[in-house]
């Protein structure tokens, strides 16, 4: 029996409409927030302190923003472009329409919104991704449009130089 081998999908795979949900969910953590907000050198005081975050009008510390965009672009990895990435191309429609919190849970899912092959560069294409975050009450926490350049599918005569590195015994 051939191994398996976990992968994305190639731009075949990825048809106009379909949409994958990312399971399981991400509880975001107190830890998750400073130690982000720490890597990025953002010292957004509504994200490191709860004093101050308890005199604001959501009353305590909201999850840094770019941690749930991360997370939420992240989650769709294993699913769609693992091993079948180009190059990212752009980020739009960048939104954070309701606060996450520590202790929520945010669930995440991708559409595919366009796909079509690369003028010029042969044996690729260009996907167009619309990612959705959800909290535990199913409530919209971040959205975002994402276009990523990804291989097509290997034909016989080139399969050994696009596909991922198996493991041998």
């Amino acid at each position: 029996m051939e191994p398996i081998v976990e992968r994305g999908r190639y731009v075949e795979e990825l048809p106009v409409g379909a949409v994958f949900l990312h399971r399981p969910g991400r509880t975001a953590t107190e830890a998750d927030n400073v130690l982000f907000s720490a890597l990025t050198m953002n010292t957004q005081a509504l994200h490191l302190d709860a004093a101050f975050s308890a005199t604001q009008p959501y009353g305590r510390r909201l999850m840094n923003s770019m941690w749930t965009l991360a997370t939420m672009v992240g989650a769709s990895v294993a699913q769609i472009t693992q091993g079948t990435l180009v190059a990212q191309l752009g980020l739009s429609d960048v939104t954070f329409p309701a606060p996450l919190f520590a202790g929520d849970t945010l669930y995440c899912e991708t559409r595919v919104v366009d796909s079509r092959l690369s003028a010029s560069r042969t044996g690729q294409g260009v996907v167009t991704l619309a990612h959705v975050g959800r909290n535990q009450d199913d409530e919209v926490v971040a959205t975002a449009t994402r276009v990523a350049l990804m291989w097509c599918r290997p034909t016989a005569a080139d399969a050994t130089s696009t596909t991922l590195p198996t493991e041998t015994p």
